[in-house]
């Protein structure tokens, strides 16, 4: 558990330049850390990709909300004017 904990703060850099430093040279010794660390890396990578495409399902949602639903012809014409202004 506390390899997971220093890596975390490695990845997010958070940990001081001193303990990067140290972490960096572990790394170099240990392959199993090695491992831990680019495993870890992609953990992140995926939730940061799922966040996004969850974040892209709402706003495409919202975005069907008031353009499809006639209870929203006002706004839909509001933002059509900003654009034919321009």
């Amino acid at each position: 558990m506390n390899n997971i904990a220093l890596t975390e703060r490695h990845l997010l850099k958070k940990s001081t330049p001193a303990s990067a430093i140290l972490f960096e040279a572990k790394m170099l010794i240990n392959e199993d850390l090695q491992s831990d660390v680019a495993a870890q890396q992609q953990v992140y990578s995926l939730v940061k990709q799922y966040g996004r495409k969850q974040l892209k399902a709402e706003i495409e949602a919202i975005h069907q909300q008031l353009f499809t639903q006639p209870e929203h012809t006002s706004f839909r014409q509001k933002i059509a004017r900003i654009f034919l202004n321009r």
